[in-house]
């Protein structure tokens, strides 16, 4: 057994403390008021992949005893937009959330329930105790036979009521667009937006208002038919096929449908929805029932396949690619790249490790952190916008060698840094930006999420084109052998898609407003660039003081009824490294046991830990020949700082 089995000590649930409530008509509620049902607290925040996986699990469970369990969102920000409690509504609406949320944007019952990570699952039984404590996603199993348990025992010791929950759903949104994600300009003259609230695509006319059809029926599913019958789950990125794929293809737009985990192909003049990707099922990181390992990768990275036969993880954009002659997807659910050539009716993992962070170099050894858009440029350079690291980042891939090729960042520093600032590349901050564009002059648009913005990245001058028209953007690119920064558009709602139209002097940029449900016209003809410094913020969360030496423990007990799987090798993967390097002098690496000699640098003084495990547990059944089996996964990101009398252990529940 490579796993610790410790469970957690039983102690008495804290009160739930923050701001204010949503979801439950302006009530307030207490732990007294939940007192005889079986309660789930999910730490989340709503830029985390992770976070809304999760919902998602949470789903099918809160259906299953919605007479019996209570979820609670816990909001507990990462980013500065986060805690405006604006913005924290409507990313209540538009992930349509169904239970209470506490808003809590200084972390208090965070900290008063020693949370760690994003996301993070706290159990309460029906008597007030908490039972159970995990991190990460894949949980969804555990917590319904934990679920089951607790019913039983407390529908037997007359402590269990059951009845409905504190939930009030607000008022619906009304309006042509819910959430619109991204846009792509069709041949015709009209647009198609990835209506993401209303989980199908809307075809507006050239004035971006008027609805011409919808494709989907506007029911969340995963259906496959024509325009009334299909169905869509949260659909993101849109790409046009190129003129020299259709008579393969039998489809004209390629989407990435995000919840679904799955890429869907459209027929433009009859509406027809075909699956081209994915199986609908999610790719859980370090799983090893993928089919793709039955076909050996084929990219040294270890997934590929059947393009319909490999499961996706929250696949968030899509662009054409002539130089690899694929589409590239920005797969954020596991922090990669792949690449999709349907015309051999294959699919790839091409770049990212699957740990999440910021690491460069060549394209399978680098770290993205949720790539959520894409834009490709003449030179066939490819343009990431990496919302978690709130980076810029550029690949350069290798003539027709899919998935070859290196990554560079351009803008950007790493998970917990972020900011509007203007000014060299290398010192300008974004925050949680979602898309990309390629302007006409060769500089870069990128949709700055989270500070309602619209950015301009302008290349060195060697990199550059010849300009917009003959002319640059004044004041732009001069003096930065990094390129230069400015801000083109401010005041925007969660700008997060961004379609150029025209060139020269007659181009326009079209911004998907997403939480102002619009699209909205930016001409790009003298335009100004506007130099911001809204300064620079570090994501602030409790720092935890840390001995010089410290045993990590990281906390896994398989579920009733389950098992450790080491069917395929070790069941459980322990990854550790540190920010800044220097600070872990020993423990760093990959291993198999869940715990850990580490020794820490008093002279470094701080950093953030960063620590990765996995681990797979499958049914206890000897009469059953092919159990099921569910994988339980988490990062944690964890601020240290070395003092003499600091803990001695650090311990980390994936599931305890």
């Amino acid at each position: 057994m490579t796993g610790s089995t410790r469970r957690l000590p039983r102690v008495r649930a804290s009160e739930l403390v923050g701001r204010g409530w949503l979801n439950t008509g302006g009530r307030d509620i207490s732990l007294a008021d939940l007192r005889g049902k079986v309660v789930v607290l999910d730490f989340w925040t709503f830029c985390c992949i992770n976070c809304l996986h999760v919902l998602d699990e949470l789903r099918e469970v809160e259906a299953e005893f919605s007479d019996v369990l209570v979820v609670i969102g816990v909001h507990s920000p990462k980013f500065v937009h986060e805690a405006d409690p604006v913005a924290l509504a409507a990313a209540v609406e538009r992930y349509e959330v169904h239970h209470p949320v506490l808003d809590d944007p200084q972390l208090q019952t965070w900290q008063a329930y020693a949370a760690r990570a994003w996301p993070t699952l706290v159990v309460i039984d029906p008597e007030g105790y908490v039972v159970a404590q995990m991190a990460g996603e894949g949980h969804r199993h555990n917590l319904e036979i934990l679920v089951r348990e607790l019913v039983a025992e407390h529908d037997a010791k007359g402590t269990l009521h059951r009845g409905s929950g504190p939930y009030v759903p607000p008022p619906a949104t009304p309006g042509t667009l819910r959430f619109p994600a991204k846009a792509v300009a069709l041949p015709n003259g009209n647009l198609l937006v990835a209506d993401a609230g209303h989980h199908s695509l809307a075809e507006l006319a050239p004035d971006g208002e008027t609805l011409v059809r919808r494709i989907g029926s506007g029911e969340r599913g995963f259906v496959d038919g024509g325009p009334d019958e299909a169905r869509f789950s949260e659909p993101n990125g849109l790409c046009l096929v190129p003129d020299e794929l259709r008579p393969w293809l039998e489809y004209d737009v390629l989407v990435a449908d995000t919840v679904n985990h799955a890429l869907r192909g459209v027929r433009l003049d009859d509406g027809t929805v075909t699956t081209v990707a994915g199986t609908g099922e999610q790719l859980m990181v370090g799983a090893s029932d993928n089919v793709s390992a039955a076909f050996g990768g084929g990219t040294g990275l270890g997934f590929a396949g059947p393009a319909q036969a490999v499961r996706l993880s929250s696949p968030w954009d899509v662009a054409w690619s002539q130089e690899w002659g694929a589409f590239v997807v920005a797969m954020a659910g596991n922090h990669t790249l792949w690449a999709f050539d349907d015309k051999e009716g294959s699919i790839a993992h091409v770049g990212g490790t699957m740990n999440e962070g910021l690491v460069d170099g060549p394209l399978a050894e680098a770290w993205f952190a949720q790539p959520s858009g894409l834009a490709v440029g003449p030179d066939g350079r490819i343009w990431l916008a990496d919302s978690e690291t709130s980076a810029l980042r550029v690949v350069t891939p290798v003539h027709a060698t899919i998935g070859d090729g290196t990554v560079r960042t351009v803008v950007g520093e790493g998970l917990f840094d972020f900011g509007h600032r203007d000014g060299p590349a290398d010192e300008a901050r974004l925050q949680h930006p979602l898309g990309v564009a390629v302007l006409p002059d060769g500089s870069v648009a990128v949709a700055d999420t989270y500070n309602g913005a619209v950015r301009r990245y302008v290349p060195p001058a060697d990199e550059s084109g010849a300009g917009m028209a003959g002319e640059r953007v004044s004041g732009a690119g001069v003096g930065s052998g990094a390129g230069e920064v400015t801000t083109i558009a401010t005041g925007l709602a969660e700008p997060s898609g961004l379609v150029v139209l025209g060139s020269g002097r007659d181009a326009t940029l079209l911004v998907v407003e997403s939480a102002a449900h619009r699209i909205t016209r930016i001409p790009l003809a003298d335009l100004a660039a506007e130099a911001v410094d809204g300064g620079v913020h570090r994501t602030q969360r409790p720092v935890t003081d840390l001995a010089e030496r410290v045993r990590l423990d990281v906390v896994f007990t398989p579920a009733t009824g389950q098992k450790y799987d080491d069917r395929f090798g070790p069941s459980t993967r322990l990854q550790v490294s540190s920010t800044p390097p220097g600070l872990l002098l020993a423990g760093a690496g990959d291993d198999v046991p869940f715990e850990r000699e580490l020794v820490l640098d008093p002279t470094v003084g701080e950093g953030v830990l960063h620590v990765t495990a996995h681990a797979a547990s499958c049914d206890d059944d000897p009469a059953v020949e092919y159990p099921a089996c569910h994988l339980n996964a988490q990062d944690w990101g964890v601020p240290v700082r070395v003092t003499a009398d600091g803990e001695t252990t650090l311990t980390l529940p994936l599931h305890g």
